[in-house]
């Protein structure tokens, strides 16, 4: 189990209405980690918000930091890691995660655009006020869902197809999360979490 799938999970729970099944998930999740959040941390090197692979690598996860509330979408870091994403890692109108040939992320180089990268720069889109562009993203990524509306986790645009594992949670949470945004049912805050 992925406990960043499981974070983003509860979040969608909250943002649906399921507080009920969402605070009896985390109580389940902390049982089966056998302890507090603290003692699951696996990797204390980095000190760093973010994951990034070698120097100059600008990592898609910034995403998330204004839809967890650590900074105002409207904050210019924000707009500028939005806009600045837009540059470096857009590829075919879809987010890559980090450029795979330019790093050394002992994975072989070479992969689809990430879809969940990609809902969250709707999300970001939104919530900078470039609806327009959000709700345009939104729709082209609707649109690569298969015959029975499901995601994988990346999308090869130059071969116009999914690819990665299948089916990815990861995506479809994103995809709820992009849709709340949009629909107005979601903005985020600064002490959004799951308490209980």
């Amino acid at each position: 189990m992925w406990l960043r799938d499981t974070a983003f999970t509860l979040l969608v729970l909250l943002h649906a209405g399921y507080r009920e099944e969402a605070v009896a998930w985390r109580r389940w999740l902390l049982r089966a980690v056998a302890g507090a959040p603290d003692q699951v941390q696996t990797d204390t090197k980095l000190n760093s918000f973010v994951q990034a692979y070698g120097e100059k690598t600008l990592d898609a996860s910034c995403l998330r930091i204004a839809l967890v509330g650590f900074l105002p979408a409207t904050d210019p870091r924000i707009v500028g890691t939005v806009e600045a994403i837009e540059r470096r890692l857009m590829r075919n109108g879809l987010v890559l995660r980090y450029y795979t040939r330019q790093t050394d992320d002992g994975l072989p180089g070479g992969e689809g655009q990430f879809l969940a990268c990609s809902f969250w720069m709707v999300a970001n889109l939104w919530l900078i006020g470039r609806k327009g562009d959000a709700r345009a993203m939104f729709e082209r990524l609707l649109a690569l869902r298969n015959d029975v509306e499901l995601l994988s986790e990346e999308y090869d645009s130059d071969a116009k197809r999914m690819v990665g594992n299948f089916l990815q949670a990861l995506s479809h949470i994103a995809l709820v999360h992009a849709a709340f945004a949009i629909s107005g049912a979601w903005v985020p805050h600064r002490s959004e979490g799951v308490h209980g």
